[in-house]
């Protein structure tokens, strides 16, 4: 039998291909004329089909993903969330560009000195300065702590660094003073109750003098 026999060059291809012989075992071959999966062309090449399962499976995929929801919503994980019948944060008309990094702050309580750019953390700050006056005694300390804040934002405008814009607002000291003293129910100006300003009391004449007046 030549090389060139048909037979043997099946025979040959048949043992270097074991897959061949389970696909026409299979699918009985290509006798009907369908095309078939890793078929040998005239000179012995295999001619790909492609992956139809694939095709399957994002067809299919979009059907799973519903069943996994529906699911979800009978196991109750949908109910009482913090959002739930709420409109979304951040949806307003303003847009801020630094929005991710505030919320991210605001959930992990990043602190803002050494973490954050100074911008950032002065707008941190500046809402929390407030709370931060009101847990001040003396009239004194708060008009040190409004001018720290304002000494801080310039510094913060003239810095050439980069980093996000300062846009946070200086504080009036006499307004911050003021609303300070309201948030107490104190009248008028100077320090607390009992401080070291007001009326001052005439001073006590040693005893020995007493008697001689």
């Amino acid at each position: 039998m030549s090389t060139r026999d048909p037979r043997r060059r099946a025979a040959s291809y048949r043992v270097e291909h074991p897959e061949a012989d389970d696909g026409d075992a299979c699918d009985g071959g290509a006798r009907d004329g369908g095309a078939r999966d890793g078929e040998a062309g005239g000179d012995g090449a295999r001619t790909p089909a492609g992956p139809p399962q694939a095709t399957g499976r994002m067809e299919t995929r979009g059907v799973w993903v519903d069943h996994l929801v529906d699911e979800a919503i009978r196991r109750g994980e949908f109910d009482d969330l913090p959002l739930a019948g709420k409109p979304i944060p951040g949806l307003g008309p303003v847009h801020d560009p630094d929005w991710w990094l505030k919320g991210l702050v605001r959930r992990e309580h990043v602190g803002g000195d050494g973490v954050l750019p100074e911008a950032l953390a002065l707008r941190g700050l500046d809402e929390r300065l407030d709370a931060r006056l009101d847990g001040l005694r003396h009239e004194d300390r708060v008009r040190a702590v409004v001018q720290e804040f304002n000494d801080r934002v310039v510094a913060a405008r003239r810095q050439l660094t980069g980093g996000p814009p300062v846009v946070t607002p200086l504080r009036d000291v006499e307004a911050e003073v003021a609303a300070w003293r309201d948030r107490r129910g104190w009248p008028g100006t100077g320090s607390a109750p009992g401080g070291s300003e007001g009326p001052q009391r005439a001073p006590r004449r040693p005893w020995w003098r007493r008697g001689r007046s």
